[in-house]
Parts: C-alpha cells; structure tokens; sequence
C-alpha cells in the first residue's frame, strides 16, 4: 500500500483519488479551495422569485460510457448518482445572415438528413465524406491515444497506425484546411472550426485529428445532468468519501519534494512539516506544476502556446426564452473573431475582446436550477486568457468587464436574442476570476492550445504524476476521466 497525495480535488483528481482507494492505497486529496470540483465550478443566486443555480464551468457531457466505467470499477452504479439526461438538440446552430437554423443530435443518419433540409442536398453529403473520416480519425485516437500514456513524439511515432489511419488522421494538417477540403458550404465549415475551442485552440493552427471530437459527441451523443453538472463532483466526492479518501479542502500545496529524482511529499501553506508520500499525483495546470510546484525550466519551455479563456455571464431572465438547451450564435467573421482572441504576439498585434464573438447559450429546461416562470442563463464567448503578455488581455482593468457585458448582449440582441429588459440580475466572470479560483493561469481553460501532444501524465521524478485536462489526453470531461484511469493503471493496485 502506497501513501498516495493527491493535489486537487478538480474531476481528474476524484476520480484518479477513487480508482487508487479502491485497489488498496492510502490516499488523500489537498484542495486549495472549499469546495471540490475544480473547473466544474457552481454558482447560486437567490433573489425575491427564487433561487438560480448556475454550471460556471463544463455544460455538457460527452462519452457517458467512461463515468459508467469509474464508477462501475470503483464499486458503484453511475445511475445511483446522477441523473442523466439525453439532449436532441445537442447544440442548436444560428448563422449569421439569419436563414435555416441547424439542430445537432447522435443519430449521425438524422443529423445529415437536418443538413439537407436545412442547407440542402450538396452540405448533406459533404458532411457525410467528411464523416467517413473522422470515424477512422476517431478509431485510430480511441485505439492508440486516448487510452494509453503518451510521453513523447516518438511514443506517437511508435504507434501501429496503418497507413489508412496515418492518411486520415493527416499530420500537419489543420482542422480548418480538413473544412475546406470536404465542406463547401461555409456554415459547415464554421460548425467544424467551432470543435477546435474545445481544446482552445484556433482552427486555423489546430491539427485535423480533432474532427475526432465532433464524431464524438454527434455519435454517442450530448447528455445534461439533472441539477447540473456540477453534481457529478458530489458524485465523485461520495465515492472517494466510501471508499476511504481522506479530502480536505481549503489546504494548499505549496511544492513537491522530489530530492534524489523521486517524489518523498508535499508542503502545505502555513504548515511547517512536510506531509510524506511515496506517489504525488497532481490535478493542476502543468503548467503551474512545473512553474511553482516542482519548479522544472525544460518542461515549463513546452507550455508556452495558451489556449484561450472564456468571458462568461449568468443571467436570471424572465419569462420563456424558446431557446434550446446549448445555443450557439455565429459571427458574420469567424476569422476576425480568432484574430482578436489570439492576437499575433509575432507581429506584436494584441489580444483584445471579441467585438463580434460567437456567442454560445446554455438554457437547461430543469426546473430544480431556478423559479418557475424564469431561466437561468449561461453565456459564454471565447476570450484571451488574462494577463500583460501581447497575446493576454488585463481583465482586472477598471470597466472593461461590465462595458464587453453590455457589448454581449448588444450581440445577442442584434442576432435576435434581446432580453435586456428581461433581466433579473447578471453576474461575470472573466478569465481573472477564473484564474484566482482555480490556479487555471490566466484563466486558461485547457492548459496548452489543443494538440495531438499534450503534457506527458509521467513527471520527471519518480512517483510523480500528471492527471487532468492540461495533461494527456486533453480536455473535457470523458477526456478528464479517461486521464484518471491511466494514470491509476500506471500506478497499478496496491496488492
């Protein structure tokens, strides 16, 4: 039995906390903050009508399959838990320059008879060759990446893809260059562009293989968890709570010991013994491992390409909006949009806040998260992380967060979603407020812009590991989960 030191109490280290308890380890989990769920953060409002509660973080699920297997190999049913629900549409789709909206859904045969119908015949089946592909995209990621460590270039290059695998996946190929060899229809192609935010990326620098994700989640479909998803962090809580995990909240960890090349413990804020441990697993931002924790200039060199941020509002409105659960409204510029979130740091061009962002809707119809007769809003647009740096925008800057509030909504309302005179109350959150609640820095979400590469789960010393969305596989919740089980199968049980 090892003593097991977990840091961070985000999805990726309850789970990772959970799979390690069950096969006999001593474990326990430091959370700096006072609650546990990380980015799977929660907000609640109370007002004179009722109460609003919010996701400020992740609001969809993908994959359900892989929390069925932790929960199921930590000794437990996921149904017990959580209370799953199957979204149709997905994600609704609203083009600029008004016309056909396009709705999303898991049945891939349903989803192109949409695209005919709504953009005709010829998207259909532009959409169906690319489909083609992506699932052999999807097939070769799912075999050789997602499920197995990744800790170098040359552990891809030893991969057994086949020669049709290696011609699909198209290294060095972007996600944008794939849209516009096989979508002629350039609503298409700005659905297509869209997935490359969910690893924070641009399209127009992120590689093909990430047409992996939209096969995803328009195959095994989109899911909303009723109360929101932040209960999957109670459920995950639960199980490591049963299974003997010793959580404690509001401790920070200040540094990993790691003399010799091997992890010996922690030290904790304010706390002048060390806390030992033969395994540090670490549930943070690569990096801030390897900035603060277990300071390491080589590592640190590789994480310096950000992934972008998020500008979010949650609005308490009045009244039946008609939206569907996840909206999202395009910009008549997608381009111009990127260019102002990533800047040209090059060039020396700044990073600034999108004026005509896309601007992506969360409507849960849940009666359990606010007052009968109202909604509780998620709003959400792509943003520059927080920062000085030319490719960072200062959103502690007095105004600028309350004048780019008013701009979304000005954006809405100019896209024909006005409820300006429908609010109840707004609260924001910036990629600052991000940053200071869950040491993302900068408020980057994702860590490192999404690659096929991503921080290896292995650290440089001995007993240290790497779980969670800025290490490998990625981001997003499955890929979160699925980072967890690796690293516990390296770790391996106890007996």
């Amino acid at each position: 039995m090892a003593r097991i030191v977990v840091i961070g109490a985000g999805v990726g280290g309850l789970a990772t906390a959970a799979r390690l308890a069950v096969t006999g380890h001593q474990v326990t989990v430091f959370e700096r903050s006072g609650t546990v769920g990380g980015k799977l953060g929660r907000y609640v409002h109370h007002t004179t009508a009722g109460t609003f509660h919010f996701d400020t973080g992740p609001s969809l699920l993908t994959l359900p399959q892989v929390f069925h297997d932790l929960f199921e190999a930590t000794g437990a049913k996921l149904d017990e838990y959580l209370d799953l629900t199957p979204l149709d549409p997905i994600v609704r789709h609203v083009f600029p320059g008004g016309g056909p909206t396009l709705d999303s859904c898991a049945d891939p045969d349903e989803f192109v008879a949409r695209i005919g119908a709504a953009l005709g015949g010829r998207s259909a089946a532009d959409w169906q060759r690319l489909w083609r592909r992506a699932a052999r995209v999807w097939a070769a990621s799912h075999r050789d990446i997602l499920r197995r460590p990744v800790d170098s270039p040359r552990d891809l290059a030893a991969l057994a893809w086949r020669l049709g695998d290696l011609a699909a996946i198209g290294p060095g190929r972007t996600l944008r260059g794939l849209g516009r060899s096989h979508l002629s229809d350039p609503r298409l192609r700005m659905l297509l562009d869209r997935y490359a935010t969910y690893t924070g990326a641009d399209p127009r620098r992120a590689p093909a293989a990430l047409v992996a994700v939209p096969y995803a989640e328009l195959t095994f479909g989109g899911w909303y968890l009723r109360g929101g998803l932040g209960t999957l962090a109670d459920a995950l809580l639960s199980r490591c709570l049963d299974l003997g995990v010793t959580v404690r909240t509001g401790e920070t960890v200040t540094r990993i010991d790691a003399a010799g090349g091997r992890v010996h413990g922690v030290r904790l804020a304010g706390v002048a013994a060390p806390v030992p441990a033969d395994v540090v697993v670490a549930n943070a931002d690569a990096l801030t491992v390897y900035r603060d924790l277990l300071p390491h200039p080589r590592r640190l060199a590789g994480l310096t390409d950000r992934s972008l941020a998020g500008f979010v509002l949650l609005l308490g409105v009045r009244g039946d909006s008609g939206l569907a659960h996840h909206n999202v409204f395009f910009p008549g510029d997608h381009d111009a949009e990127f260019d102002a979130v990533f800047g040209d740091p090059g060039r020396g061009i700044r990073a600034r806040p999108a004026p005509d962002p896309t601007v992506f809707v969360t409507v849960a119809d849940d009666p359990t998260i606010r007052p009968d007769g109202h909604e509780a809003w998620f709003v959400l647009v792509n943003a520059a992380r927080h920062g000085t740096a030319t490719g960072a925008v200062d959103w502690r800057r007095p105004g600028l967060a309350d004048r780019y509030a008013d701009r979304i909504l000005d954006v809405l309302a100019e896209r024909g979603v006005d409820v300006r005179d429908r609010l109840m109350f707004r609260e924001i959150r910036t990629p600052a407020d991000l940053d200071a609640a869950t040491a993302a820095p900068g408020g980057s979400i994702y860590g490192t812009a999404g690659g096929l590469l991503r921080p290896a789960n292995r650290g440089p010393a001995h007993g240290l590991w790497l779980v969670g969305g800025s290490s490998h596989p990625g981001g997003g919740l499955p890929m979160v989960a699925m980072s967890a089980q690796i690293v516990a199968d390296e770790i391996g049980p106890a007996w």
